[in-house]
């Protein structure tokens, strides 16, 4: 049995250029249907999102370029480490998915992984629109406008 600590959601990979180079208009939570030495290699902490995207396939929805390395201790049995995954969503949300990515400069990145309290891995993904260079030196501005704020809280303490 594992600890209450280890139970908690555990965050396995997060896609930090996601934010900066879309605008994320909606997130959802989705399961992955993956096989046990892909499960396993997520506990270990091994993923990379950073090339991630989802897309439709005879109206479902699936992951395609998830990285997740094959399994150290996997045999004959190990995974390919870039196939795609199914995920797995409510059918109204696949729907509003769906409405979405037909509208123009729509796309749908992934996020972030974790596995939550139960162990099961989830994908948290984005109903994303491409931004402008312009949006991204924005983006850029107001980090660095952050930050000089912050360093200044702290040295007036």
């Amino acid at each position: 049995m594992e600890r209450a600590e280890e139970m908690a959601e555990r965050l396995i990979a997060k896609n930090r250029k996601a934010s900066f180079q879309y605008e994320l208009v909606d997130t959802y939570t989705a399961g992955m249907v993956l096989t046990g030495t892909e499960i396993k290699s997520l506990r270990m902490g091994h993923a990379s999102l950073v090339d991630a995207y989802c897309l439709f396939i005879r109206g479902e929805l699936w992951v395609r370029s998830l990285h997740i390395p094959e399994y150290s201790l996997g045999t004959f049995y190990n995974h390919e480490v870039r196939r795609d995954r199914k995920l797995l969503l409510n059918a109204r949300e696949l729907v509003k998915l769906q409405r979405g990515v037909n509208a123009k400069g729509n796309t749908i990145v992934a996020v972030r992984l974790f596995i939550n309290e139960r162990g099961y891995a989830k994908l948290v993904i984005a109903l994303a629109r491409g931004k402008q260079q312009h949006d991204k030196r924005e983006t850029i501005k107001k980090r660095d406008n952050d930050r000089e704020i912050q360093r200044y809280r702290r040295h007036d303490n």
